[in-house]
């Protein structure tokens, strides 16, 4: 794909976006409904969208190319995570050093990165966008969590069951099923799915627009480090795993998709990690907004970066 097709696309996410704050502005959605709307996306549309990727005949060389980019993605998390202990950990501010940490790691892969796999590659993007979800899912529920629960013991019970019983994982097994024995879903069930995972790209963004409409200019006030970690999350992180992902081998839609997902802005979960921590949710929530806007910059340059190689 083109910087054209990109910027193009981009630029309808933009306007999704847009709509999402316009409609918020006008009083329309109330706050519970926004949260309903997210939760309809999130364990709903979201593992459709996946299971309708994975309806495919079995291909070895597209399995292969997941296992690889599952590695790759692991890979990435490991240094990633050296890294972002190393750049905040003489931060004194407990609080800050865990949003910062967390932040810079951890994307928004799910709800903003796989409506972008879908609207710039269709099925294929999502089929490999899953290796990033299966990443982000296993990384953030056990070493993303324990970044705000350092001084109470870890119950792996709980985070495994997380981990297992998300939608999203369970619609991921549902698919590889799917794809590894080519068994192909009844065609009312199939006609439903064809019917209904188109809503999900521009849903998700109509409602990440709607949780952006309160930001105003004065709420963007950051501590220094935390604006360190905006560059680290946006730019950094996702061009250091594009060169990863280079030296193994992994190139065309795979490596775009999973770069795109790469780039995504501060994952959601850092607001709710550091308030179950009793911390303030305030700076993670303008780090989050601010990464999102910026996002819009970052991720066509990070995948123009991919695009040279």
């Amino acid at each position: 794909m083109s910087m054209g097709q990109i910027f193009n696309q981009v630029v309808i996410i933009f306007l999704l976006m847009l709509l999402g704050a316009v409609i918020r502005k006008l009083g329309f959605p109330h706050p519970q409904s926004i949260n309903d709307l997210t939760n309809i996306t999130l364990y709903f549309l979201s593992p459709i969208v996946i299971i309708k990727a994975f309806e495919q005949p079995f291909s070895r060389s597209r399995f292969y190319q997941l296992l690889l980019l599952i590695v790759g993605i692991f890979l990435t998390y490991f240094v990633s995570i050296l890294i972002a202990k190393l750049l905040f950990h003489k931060v004194k501010d407990q609080n800050i050093r865990q949003i910062a940490t967390y932040g810079s790691i951890y994307s928004n892969n799910g709800f903003m990165g796989v409506p972008l796999a879908q609207g710039l590659f269709g099925s294929v993007g999502v089929f490999y966008a899953v290796a990033s979800m299966i990443g982000f899912n296993v990384m953030s529920w056990t070493q993303g969590i324990g970044i705000f629960q350092k001084r109470q013991p870890h119950d792996w019970r709980t985070q495994l069951k997380k981990i297992i019983l998300n939608p999203n994982i369970i619609a991921i097994i549902t698919g590889l099923f799917l794809f590894i024995s080519s068994f192909r879903l009844p065609k009312l069930i199939a006609d439903f799915i064809d019917y209904t995972s188109p809503a999900f790209t521009p849903l998700s963004m109509i409602v990440i627009g709607s949780n952006l409409a309160n930001l105003s200019i004065k709420n963007i006030k950051l501590p220094t480090v935390l604006w360190g970690s905006l560059f680290v999350r946006n730019i950094f992180f996702p061009i250091l795993g594009t060169i990863i992902l280079l030296l193994l081998g992994i190139t065309g839609v795979p490596l775009f998709t999973t770069v795109i997902l790469s780039a995504c802005p501060v994952a959601g979960l850092v607001v709710l990690f550091t308030l179950q921590s009793n911390g303030d949710g305030r700076p993670a929530t303008v780090l989050m907004s601010i990464s999102t806007i910026l996002s819009l910059v970052t991720t066509p340059l990070v995948y123009w970066f991919a695009s040279l190689w």
